[in-house]
């Protein structure tokens, strides 16, 4: 009982539904599966719908079915259980027949004893059901034993052919690595090499199964190592995310306190003119009681003159009256300068809107699995071909980014001479691209914020935004004052641009407006000629590629200057395009005359030509990194994808 119960455990239970195996099927795996679980769990995965095949939920391999255009439902019912799986179903799972009493007696309600056992009914007979079974053609020839008493039936199970219903299947065709009959060896398999007894290849099978059980056992310790490396990860990334969680809420908390001392500040000063405005308003008014007592008690004296008859006392009264200005009394005061006249609060809530979107409390920074290594060998993984329906000319890729729309790369590059900007992704394991139209030349590409791109048109002084969602979709069209080549994105609010007329990179807002113009050198001796390429470092420098000064130099948003990389002899650039920055801040320069990428140090220290001709890069302009590990050179051919070997 404890042996059935353990095999019923372990060997006979579906890992699908978690119940003994009904209707059991194994798939080419040898993994196996109700039907209806299997069938259940193929009809919710698309590609093996499309492939017309049953998935196996564990290893995730398809089965093909023998009549694909039946409904789904019934795909697996041809797919038969291993011998093993129903051999230990039939002696061991809750279906066992009890071979005391006649199977089909029992279906009756009655308790024959049972006499006989038929291996492939797979039934225990009683005396009379025997002959009954005896009697029908089809069942004459399957293998029937006595039983005698209490006996448990432990014979070998028969399985009959599918095409000839009276026939064991006995034989086994290795070149055609399926289990026949007599008759089919005779009728189908004349030709065939290598067909044997099933009985004589048991024993190398069983030293098959062994070596296979073997394999899985290395598997499963393998898998449960890495089970334990995966939990070991995952209480890391909680902790590290604890962790972030309140770095950022002590961000934030910095922020917010700053907010209120600014706060704190406008409010003390606000009472301080408050208080001062008021204070001279209550003195005026204080002035101005004082002065209607005067005036009352003059016009009272001037009252008391009039009435009295004496006429040199009018006189002198007169004479009072003229030396003294009356309209004057107390209006000095009132007209006293530097007075406060009002007190209002001037916010300029469009610069406060932009502080906010510039307000950076941190960034999140995701370093997925096969991260590029700079110091490994990189190698040629694949070329996005470029050219596309729609193209009336060669394509002529300038610049190229990454943009990471729903967990995938998408490629989105500027092509000059087609007038148009693509992207290239991948969707159902199929390459696929778009591409827009934009009636002029786009040269300079940046990534902006929630898979936005925006991009410098040649010849037009325009700057265009586009969505990519992972096709593209026109945003807006910004007139600019210059025309501008190379574009980076500094802030959610602000871009920085490269003109050569004259040569500088000028900050603008995303209306297109200077807001800085940055000149480095002086003018008889500018340090840029030729800014056609940009970037933006972690820290939120700006380096610019100048094909003319054959350099790159790194400016602050401000307009200093950082470094400048504009070395002699084998390390020195010849005609430098592309640029871009890394998460670990290294720099990389794509020099197009002599078919390299240069490897910089975030201070501008040369590393290494980290791909050559001989690498396959060929008159490179704008390069990019992804997020896995890949690096995406655009050249005459197509963007090139590299990974590390």
């Amino acid at each position: 009982m404890a042996t059935s119960q353990k095999l019923t455990e372990h060997f006979l239970t579906c890992t699908i539904c978690t119940e003994v195996f009904d209707k059991p099927c194994t798939l080419v795996c040898n993994h196996t599966f109700c039907r209806k679980c299997v069938v259940n769990y193929t009809k919710t995965r698309p590609e093996a719908i499309s492939a017309k095949s049953l998935l196996c939920p564990f290893c995730r391999k398809m089965t093909k079915v023998s009549a694909p255009e039946r409904p789904v439902e019934e795909w697996a019912d041809d797919v038969k259980p291993s011998f093993v799986i129903q051999g230990l179903l039939d002696s061991f799972g809750p279906g066992s027949k009890d071979t005391t009493h006649c199977s089909y007696c029992k279906e009756e309600g009655e308790t024959t004893p049972a006499t006989s056992w038929c291996s492939v009914c797979d039934d225990a007979l009683c005396e009379r059901c025997i002959r009954v079974h005896r009697r029908i053609p089809s069942f004459r020839h399957h293998d029937v034993v006595d039983l005698s008493g209490e006996t448990k039936v432990s014979v070998k199970r028969k399985v009959m052919c599918k095409v000839h219903k009276d026939e064991n299947i006995k034989y086994i065709c290795k070149d055609c690595k399926t289990a026949v009959c007599q008759k089919c060896c005779t009728i189908n398999h004349r030709k065939c090499d290598l067909v044997v007894e099933i009985e004589s290849e048991i024993p190398s099978l069983k030293t098959e199964l062994r070596r296979n059980k073997e394999v899985l056992l290395n598997k499963q310790d393998d898998m449960k190592t890495h089970i334990g490396k995966q939990t070991s990860k995952v209480n890391e990334a909680l902790t590290l995310y604890l962790q972030i969680e309140s770095n950022i809420k002590s961000a934030s908390l910095k922020a917010i306190e700053a907010i209120k001392v600014k706060e704190r500040t406008l409010l003390a000063e606000l009472k301080e003119m408050s208080d001062k405005h008021i204070g001279e308003l209550k003195a005026d008014i204080k002035s101005g009681e004082m002065s209607v007592q005067v005036y009352q008690q003059q016009a009272e004296l001037i009252d008391q003159t009039l009435q009295s008859e004496c006429d040199m006392g009018v006189y002198e009264m007169y004479q009072g009256c003229e030396a003294v200005d009356v309209e004057a009394v107390g209006v000095a005061d009132v007209k006293e300068k530097g007075r406060i006249a009002r007190i209002m609060f001037r916010q300029d809530t469009d610069k406060l809107s932009r502080a906010l979107d510039d307000l950076q409390l941190g960034e999140i920074d995701v370093l997925y699995e096969g991260v590029l290594d700079l110091k490994a060998t990189l190698v040629v993984q694949d070329t996005i071909n470029t050219r596309v329906a729609g193209d009336m000319l060669r394509e002529d890729i300038c610049d190229g980014v990454v943009v990471v729309v729903n967990g995938t790369d998408t490629v989105v590059v500027t092509d000059i001479y087609n007038n148009s900007v693509k992207s290239f992704y991948t969707r159902n394991k199929q390459p696929c691209h778009s591409r827009l139209s934009v009636g002029g030349n786009p040269y300079g590409i940046t990534k902006l914020k929630d898979n936005q791109v925006a991009f410098t048109m040649l010849g037009t002084r325009q700057i265009v935004t586009v969505q990519v969602n992972p096709d593209l979709e026109l945003l807006s069209t910004i007139t600019t004052s210059k025309q501008y080549w190379g574009i980076t994105s500094l802030t959610p609010s602000t871009l920085a641009a490269s003109s050569h007329s004259p040569p500088c990179v000028d900050i603008l807002d995303m209306a297109g407006h200077v807001l800085r113009s940055i000149c480095p050198g002086q003018p008889s001796r500018y340090i840029l000629k030729y800014p056609f390429f940009l970037c933006t470092t972690r820290t939120g420098n700006i380096l610019v590629c100048d094909s003319g000064s054959m350099c790159v130099v790194c400016l602050t948003p401000e307009g200093d200057v950082v470094f400048t990389y504009s070395p002699t002899g084998d390390t020195a650039l010849k005609d430098a395009l592309g640029i871009t920055s890394t998460s670990t801040g290294d720099i990389l320069v794509a020099d197009q005359t002599l078919h390299r990428v240069l490897h910089l140090t975030e201070s501008g220290q040369f590393v290494r030509n980290i791909l050559t001709s001989q690498d396959g890069v060929q008159s490179p302009r704008g390069v990019c990194v992804g997020g896995r590990g890949r690096m995406y050179v655009c050249t005459p051919d197509g963007v090139k994808v590299f990974t590390c070997k």
